[in-house]
Parts: structure tokens; sequence; C-alpha cells
């Protein structure tokens, strides 16, 4: 791999390669110094135009670990104000001695834009609404931890399907790795059957469901998405309340999934809207696991972009 820029782009021996690298790291986490030299001398810049705390923390808690050194760049207070290009700040930083980007941007297709111009690895930490590598392949790392294998699975992801980049990276790296795929929710947050066509990877292994039930039932695990209200550009919802009542996840749908099914959500949660306070005691629950998986995969990716190893 030369960048990290989409699922699609990556083979299923290549996402393999990046799990079985990703759980050999993990063991670093746990020792008394969480520390090794394996990408000493490397400087890493974060590009972060959007918000984000699980993504960009993990990633510099990442390079940390690997001893590489961080330059962490968010657009207010730098040049950006004065009028500097996005191709202009990456140079300059190139110029500074960067040897890898992370990038995280409003735009669909910014990382894409920036590997044609930009001799450097780039890692794509979500752009718009199109895709969020990492976080697919830290979620299938939290999986294949919990459950032991990525195939022969029914996930559920339920949410704001349309907006998520979470969702569409998630979509296309369980089918990859053999399972089946559904999503639910409001009709407006789904894809148009155009889209459906791009999602699903083999026939029957990728399914949009109006009912709730149908996406529920016997699923393996169940992903919940935020609702991505600042990119909906208009009102799309009457109220979370009202979401909520017919989507948000509660205790009394636990009786349609398996038994042992693991619960997963990216993050940010809004607690009372996509999930029931009280799931937050459901006993596989993963959402946490997800967080500390989130700097061993990224690591992994740090590591296999800088290093080849």
């Amino acid at each position: 791999m030369k960048n990290l820029l989409d699922v699609e782009s990556l083979s299923k021996e290549e996402i393999e390669d990046l799990l079985l690298l990703a759980e050999n790291l993990k063991e670093i986490l746990s020792r008394p110094i969480p520390k090794v030299p394996t990408l000493r001398g490397k400087l890493i810049a974060l590009l972060f135009y959007e918000p984000s705390t699980r993504t960009r923390f993990s990633f510099e808690r990442a390079a940390k670990i690997l001893s590489a050194d961080t330059l962490t760049f968010t657009a207010k207070g730098t040049s950006i104000e004065k009028g500097e290009s996005l191709l202009d700040t990456v140079k300059n930083l190139e110029a500074l001695g960067t040897n890898l980007f992370v990038i995280r941007h409003p735009l669909c297709g910014v990382p894409h834009f920036l590997a044609k111009y930009i001799n450097l690895p780039i890692i794509n930490a979500g752009d718009g609404t199109h895709a969020h590598p990492t976080q697919a392949l830290l979620d299938l790392m939290t999986v294949k931890e919990k459950l032991g294998t990525l195939s022969d699975l029914k996930v559920a992801i339920i949410g704001d399907i349309k907006h998520s980049r979470v969702a569409h990276s998630d979509i296309l790296a369980f089918q990859k790795m053999g399972s089946v795929v559904y999503v639910s929710g409001p009709g407006f947050l789904l894809p148009e059957p155009k889209e459906e066509e791009y999602f699903r990877l083999k026939p029957h292994s990728f399914k949009v469901c109006y009912n709730l039930k149908t996406a529920l039932e016997n699923a393996d695990i169940v992903i919940a998405l935020r609702i991505q209200k600042e990119r909906h550009g208009k009102a799309l919802l009457p109220s979370f309340q009202e979401y909520h009542e017919f989507f948000g996840l509660k205790p009394q749908h636990l009786g349609w999934i398996k038994e042992g099914a693991l619960l997963m959500h990216p993050g940010p949660i809004n607690w009372g809207v996509e999930l029931d306070p009280e799931l937050e005691k459901y006993p596989f629950q993963v959402i946490l696991d997800q967080v500390e998986n989130g700097v061993a995969m990224r690591m992994a990716i740090l590591l296999r972009l800088l290093s080849g190893d």
C-alpha cells in the first residue's frame, strides 16, 4: 500500500494483513511503558479540517507509541484563514520534513486529490460523506477479536446511512470479508435504488430495509449511527425524539438479535437518540473496545505505510 484512501481499493488479503499486524501490535498497549522505536525520526502531519476526538487522538497516540513525531493542524489560526490553498498547505508541510499525511476534510475526494500531487503516503481520516476506511478496519478488528470470524455474519447498520462515511466503508468492508450487511433507518436517510448497486459487492450480500425488525432479526452485529445533521443542508427530521421513537435502539430490540450479538457505535454517541441509555449496560456492547482497537489499527496502518513491515 502506498496510501489508504478508501475500502474499495483494499483487497481482502490486504485487510487480513492489517488485521494480523494490528492484533500483534495491540500487545504494546498493555506494556508498563507502551513505546517502541520503530518509527523514530518520522514526522506525521495530522490535518483535521473538521472536529474529531477519537480519530485525531488515536492517530496521535498511535504515532507516539511508535516514536514518530506529529504536527497537528487545524484550519483555525493558520494561513488557511489568509487564503492559502489546501495543496499549498500540504506542500509547505512536506517542505518541513513531513513523511506522511493524515487528513480529515468535509469535502468528498480531498485525500484522493492530494494523492495525485503529493508523493508521500496519504491516510483518509474521513472525507465528507464518502469514506472512513480506518474506522471500518478497526470495526473489523473488534468483531474478529470478539466473535473469532468475519465471514458468514449478519451485520445490521441502523441510522443515517446516506450521509455516513462510516456506514459506506463498513458496508463494503464486511462484504469483502464474507458477511452480509442489512441497513435500516428513515427512508430519506437510506441509499437510493441506484446507489444500492454500488454497495452490493455480490448477490444477496447487501439489503436496504425499511422495517427495523427485518434488519435486526438474527443479526450478529448491530452498528448504530449518529444522525449526520451537519451534512443535511436542510432539516430532514421532524425531531430527534421522533427518530428515537421509530429507529432508536432500545432494550426491547435485543430480543430480535442473536444472543451475544455485538452492539457497536463509531461515536460520538447521542444517548437517547440513536441508543437508549439502558443499552450502555448491555454486556456485549463493545464501543470502548472499538476506541482501544482504533489505536492498534492505526499503529498498523502507519507502520505499513512508513516502513513496509
